[in-house]
């Protein structure tokens, strides 16, 4: 379908990432600090079968183009159900269906299935950004008025994107993550310090386990990860959903198999072997990384190991990350635990529009009052941080990448 907006340029609606030229998409993306709006990532995603119609996630990517030159996208699908999106707006769909009001379909904007800042239009330098994102909202109006789609939702937003978005008229929610930051740590004992004593000698305790329980665990990345792991970390993977998250198995063993020919160049990854039992990988996490970003996906074990999960998702990637200069280390989704091992609660929007005029009164309604209660939570959490010296800024950490 085109739709044409004016003679300087048209808009086209697409059904997967793999209908655009990679190198048109990537100019636009690549300069980002998230690596999750990649062609390579998103194609690996519908191309595995993982976010597909079949699964719930029907691409639908608004593209600007000026005449064969792509100058704007937008990362959409049209979602049946709120899996894998990892912010919970049941409660919005449980009062959509109490009014009568169809909630599903509803447009979603993110990267499928990860839970990471940094969405928003790709649009090109040099255009007005005011202009194309005016023209890019009013497209994606008009599309779910006429399908009777009630509502657009953009997940985990890049925060000067958000601003920009609620001048349109999009609400922001306040959520929280754990998020790491490198102050200007030299090593990893210098992490340490900013922990009080206990706190301290937890941490070591927790490294001693994983040593006297015979095994070694390293660091892997880009060229240096062997073809072999590729599927392996997909068993990995499989078995942490298994074990944990029930029928939340959303990527397919073609997507990690992917990454070795399109990706590996930013995966990084934390293999535990034993020492008696050197290539024969027993717990891996699974990371991506880009510019002096970290961003821990997936980690699982073949057998238990007292304190492995925290040694190969936190301390591993810690260690690495401060010999890396990298600057932020996002581990992933959930895990309250995370916050005693250096990851204060840090605050993400995600914004939303309803186009059936009770929800968006409601929305518009009481959303200031849930966006306080939350910004409490994450000021209570960052009061009970193990730390020596409480030196956080609440207001940083609300409005941080």
């Amino acid at each position: 379908m085109v739709e044409q907006v004016k003679p300087k340029y048209s808009i086209h609606w697409l059904d997967k990432i793999a209908e655009i030229p990679k190198q048109a998409w990537d100019a636009l993306a690549q300069p980002l600090a998230t690596p999750f709006l990649e062609w390579e990532w998103i194609n690996n995603i519908e191309k595995s079968g993982s976010a597909t119609l079949n699964t719930g996630w029907q691409p639908c990517h608004l593209t600007v183009w000026q005449g064969t030159e792509l100058i704007a996208g937008a990362l959409l699908y049209l979602k049946s159900h709120s899996y894998g999106e990892f912010v919970f707006d049941q409660q919005w769909a449980d009062l959509s269906y109490r009014l009568g009001v169809r909630y599903y379909p509803k447009m979603l904007g993110m990267s499928p299935f990860t839970p990471a800042v940094g969405y928003r239009f790709l649009i090109a330098p040099g255009e007005d950004e005011r202009e194309i994102t005016e023209m890019m909202v009013g497209a994606i109006d008009h599309f779910c008025v006429r399908n009777r789609i009630n509502g657009c939702h953009f997940l985990f937003v890049d925060p000067d994107w958000r601003s920009l978005m609620e001048s349109y008229g999009f609400r922001a929610w306040l959520h929280h993550s754990y998020i790491w930051s490198n102050q200007n740590f030299t090593n990893f004992d210098a992490y340490l310090q900013q922990f009080n004593s206990n706190q301290r000698r937890n941490i070591k305790r927790e490294r001693k386990a994983v040593l006297e329980a015979g095994l070694q665990v390293r660091v892997l990345t880009g060229e240096d990860i062997p073809q072999h792991l590729f599927p392996l970390i997909y068993r990995f993977y499989s078995s942490t959903c298994d074990k944990f998250w029930g029928g939340s198995k959303y990527l397919t063993r073609q997507f990690f198999a992917q990454l070795y020919s399109t990706y590996r160049d930013r995966v990084v990854l934390v293999v535990a072997e034993k020492e008696n039992q050197p290539g024969k990988a027993v717990g891996m996490s699974f990371s991506i990384r880009k510019g002096d970003n970290l961003y821990g996906r997936y980690w699982g074990c073949f057998e238990e190991f007292d304190c492995l999960h925290f040694e190969a998702c936190y301390y591993q990637p810690i260690e690495w990350a401060i010999a890396q200069g990298i600057q932020t280390f996002d581990p992933g989704a959930g895990g309250s635990h995370k916050r005693r091992r250096g990851f204060p609660a840090t605050g993400n929007h995600s914004l939303h529009r309803f186009y059936h005029q009770r929800m968006s009164q409601i929305l518009h309604h009481y959303i200031d009052e849930i966006n306080q209660a939350e910004a409490e939570e994450i000021e209570a959490i960052n009061q009970d941080l193990p730390y020596s010296k409480r030196e956080i800024d609440l207001s940083t950490l609300i409005h941080q990448p």
